[in-house]
């Protein structure tokens, strides 16, 4: 189908759909698309086609996607105003971290700032650690990337590294986390860099939620924290972190609010992404470092389908697997895996796969969700 979008207007597109700019000037969080650019919008995921000028988009739309016209730039003022005061940083590093709760808008104000950063030609990395709306790595990892070109999604960004957590819900995993982000700040800031714009979870409520926040926030060390809200939910989170630089923007009226089985809708796809071509792999017992090893000898019909993370004699991340079974008489794993790479440590996690790579069980999620 084909639609026009006059001037000043944006086109919401719930996915599953691809979009194609035919004519005119269009921008998406920042990012001016280019003509017959085609950009595909996941399921479970809205962007919006803001028009700079009477514009005409080629869509082909999937099953349960939509398309909304609105009046304006559905992008806040405020988010404009913070790209202007951060550009103006001297330092380097900028290290910032990103706060609110789910669908909120976080990870849209992480791309835009992104896209407005790079095109004033600053070197960017994302640190991503949302694990359950992970953008970058598979789900259950905190994962990092630099910035290549402008971008409509962080998905479609090139894994650089990542840590295997196991869960998609941080109070299961609090010390595992933090190890990660610790780890995966230092071999960005290692690098050539002049921000690092860091993701995180949904989690923000509750007292045991405000002691992890504040925990990462003294672990990671950011310049200035963004606290992305609808009301003042984030009260309490900003008067517990009022010794760091704050900044307060408020959520994207459009944000779209997703029930579980839309959140899971993307994390699906995304394990998908990562298992793509996938193989089974017998792995001797013998030569790999097992974390959990109770998880082998314990229950192993249970086990089957648990999500695996596999990482070399460096703890380099890998990639991740499925465990299919354990054969204890030949001492071997038997794991479907993209990963060519021969492993030296392979991580047990808390979430179970079915044959085509979908969720069936997860252990230990907060709220009763995972995020």
């Amino acid at each position: 189908m084909n639609q026009k979008v006059e001037q000043g207007k944006t086109l919401l597109v719930d996915g599953p759909a691809a979009v194609t700019v035919t004519s005119g000037k269009v921008e998406v969080f920042g990012m001016r698309v280019r003509k017959d650019y085609r950009i595909v919008v996941r399921e479970g995921k809205r962007l919006p086609f803001f028009a700079e000028e009477t514009s005409n988009l080629s869509m082909s739309l999937g099953e349960n996607a939509s398309v909304k016209e609105v009046e304006g730039d559905t992008v806040p003022s405020s988010w404009v105003e913070t790209f202007g005061r951060l550009i103006q940083l001297l330092k380097r590093p900028v290290v910032t971290m990103v706060i609110g709760k789910t669908d909120s808008g976080k990870t849209s104000f992480c791309t835009y700032l992104i896209n407005r950063l790079f095109s004033n030609k600053q070197r960017v990395a994302i640190l991503d650690g949302d694990l359950g709306q992970t953008e970058i790595g598979p789900p259950c990892t905190v994962s990092y990337a630099f910035v290549s070109e402008p971008l409509t999604e962080m998905y479609n960004m090139k894994l650089r590294n990542g840590f295997f957590v196991g869960s998609t819900s941080p109070n299961s995993a609090l010390d595992k986390i933090l190890q990660g982000m610790i780890l995966m700040k230092s071999e960005i800031t290692n690098e050539s860099t002049d921000f690092v714009i860091t993701n995180t979870d949904g989690w923000v409520e509750g007292e045991e939620a405000l002691k992890y926040k504040v925990k990462l926030a003294e672990k990671l060390e950011p310049d200035v924290v963004f606290f992305v809200q609808q009301k003042d939910e984030l009260q309490p989170l900003i008067n517990a972190l009022k010794k760091f630089t704050a900044i307060i923007l408020e959520s994207p009226q459009v944000a779209k609010q997703r029930d579980t089985a839309k959140r899971k809708n993307p994390r699906d796809l995304n394990y998908a992404k990562y298992l793509a071509g996938a193989r089974v792999k017998a792995m001797p017992l013998n030569y790999l470092k097992i974390e959990k090893e109770n998880a082998v000898a314990n229950k192993l019909k249970e086990e089957k389908g648990l999500l695996l993370g596999l990482q070399n004699n460096h703890r380099r991340f890998l990639g991740i697997g499925i465990l299919i079974n354990v054969d204890l008489t030949r001492k071997t794993l038997r794991v479907l895996t993209s990963v060519s790479e021969k492993p030296a440590i392979i991580t047990f996690g808390k979430v179970t796969l079915d044959e085509d790579f979908r969720e069936t069980s997860i252990m230990l999620p907060y709220d009763k969700v995972a995020v």
